[in-house]
């Protein structure tokens, strides 16, 4: 029963850091994502900077 928890702990305490493989594939997956939704996202952005900007226009009033 020991060796059973020690090993788990080893096992929950290992800090392998990703592989190259791992972050490349995030990567596509972000860029695709990005390219899926690039007209929402400009969309989203020119109307979030359109608020911004009359709201700052109607402090600086």
């Amino acid at each position: 029963m020991g060796k059973k928890l020690k090993n788990i702990k080893s096992f929950l305490s290992e800090e392998d850091g990703l592989g190259t493989v791992e972050i490349i594939l995030i990567l596509v997956v972000l860029i695709g994502l990005v390219i899926i939704f690039k007209k929402q996202l400009q969309t989203l952005v020119t109307n979030i900077f359109k608020k911004i900007t009359q709201d700052s226009n109607t402090i600086l009033s």
